[in-house]
């Protein structure tokens, strides 16, 4: 890791949602219930009431997706308004590239919630409730390459590229089996893996979602048009693995290329940690810090407002 003072960010996505989460945020900070109101004036729901209470929606994907976006923004405001913090650099895993946009003010968080909420309800409705599925491989540094030779001619494909010790394979369930019947009978002698089934409402990162494709590119023209690409550069693209450039319409067309191919997510922690001195996860959850552990970055993960009070006492 770089030994310079710029600090990176790195939102998780779906998944990391939990009932209560920005809860505390809200009740302290006014510029968080701020964020909240202006997400419900912006989807024409009670966006605090779900992500508080135990409300089961709250695990539906279209809206998942705008809960956890508008949770993150909240939580990151909050820490700008009580520790003056302010990043250089973001990333976001998924959905988390939504924030990272968001954050760095290349989208408005109104215009983002919609498109999200849109994102969610058409991943949801691309493919049939129990035609498609997830799995993460865990082993010790996976041989991306040869996890693709297995899986070829299957109908799914690597989803995310998640660390040097887990990768993620999505699409028809029928493949995923097969996924696992290969790797059982071919993984590397001496080497053992783990195989787990996600719990997903569909095979997202798939061929299964190219049939949204046109949809989603559509939704970003209509709510998109605010969009500005000046600070793109500084923002990790899932889909190339590296920076966004500074064009709208390819900022655009990454997003929309985000649905249905690899999360190159290890790339993107390597990219983060060439740039910044200290990397921070913000979000409900903390799936990202363990991920950046296994390329040797550390990486603090700020999930409630006590945790931030313990990480970045006297940072600034």
């Amino acid at each position: 890791m770089s030994d310079n003072k710029n600090i990176a960010v790195a939102f998780p996505g779906q998944g990391s949602q939990k009932p209560g989460m920005g809860k505390d945020f809200c009740e302290q900070i006014s510029v968080c219930r701020q964020t909240y109101e202006e997400a419900a004036d912006a989807l024409g729901w009670d966006v605090s009431s779900m992500c508080f209470g135990d409300d089961e929606r709250l695990n539906l994907t279209e809206y998942t997706q705008p809960c956890i976006v508008t949770t993150e923004i909240a939580m990151l405001r909050g820490l700008s308004k009580n520790h003056e913090f302010a990043a250089d650099y973001f990333g976001g895993h998924s959905l988390g590239e939504f924030t990272a946009l968001v954050a760095a003010g290349v989208i408005p968080l109104a215009d983002t919630l919609k498109i999200v909420q849109m994102r969610g309800r058409l991943m949801q409705e691309a493919v049939p409730v129990g035609v498609g599925g997830m799995a993460a491989v865990i082993s010790e540094n996976i041989d991306v390459d040869m996890l693709k030779k297995l899986m070829d001619g299957l109908n799914a494909g690597v989803a995310n590229i998640n660390s040097t010790n887990q990768v993620v394979i999505s699409g028809e369930i029928t493949a995923i089996d097969e996924a696992e019947k290969r790797l059982t009978e071919n993984f590397p002698a001496g080497k053992s893996f783990r195989f787990i089934r996600l719990n997903v409402s569909a095979p997202f990162h798939s061929y299964l979602m190219k049939s949204i494709e046109n949809n989603f590119a559509d939704t970003l023209e209509k709510f998109g048009s605010s969009l500005n690409a000046q600070n793109a550069s500084k923002v990790t693209s899932n889909f190339m693995g590296g920076f966004h450039t500074d064009s709208s319409a390819e900022v655009k067309k990454n997003l929309v290329n985000q649905l249905s191919n690899t999360v190159n997510w290890r790339k993107n922690m390597q990219t983060l940690a060439e740039k910044a001195g200290q990397i921070y996860e913000i979000g409900p959850g903390r799936p990202l810090r363990d991920f950046f552990k296994t390329i040797g970055v550390t990486c603090q993960s700020i999930t409630t407002l006590s945790t931030a009070e313990k990480i970045l006492k006297g940072v600034n």
